[in-house]
């Protein structure tokens, strides 16, 4: 999200999000929970969508850079 051009990453349930529309992320182990929502998501109510390791690594580790530590 650091820069213009739009990044665009796939989801568990074969859809494409375009990063930058993204509201906030939440990590759960090895899956992460992402909020598209202006009026915002609940995990529990499942308005989230998921992308997880085992499915799609490569959209998994973009946004998962943003929980490693330094």
């Amino acid at each position: 999200m650091e820069n213009n051009k739009p990044t665009f990453l796939k989801t568990d349930d074969n859809r494409v999000i375009n990063e930058n529309a993204i509201r906030w992320v939440q990590k759960m182990s090895d899956c992460l929970e992402v909020c598209l929502r202006t009026d915002g998501c609940n995990v529990e109510g499942k308005t989230t969508i998921r992308i997880c390791k085992s499915n799609n690594p490569d959209s998994y580790n973009i946004l998962n850079k943003h929980f490693e530590s330094s």
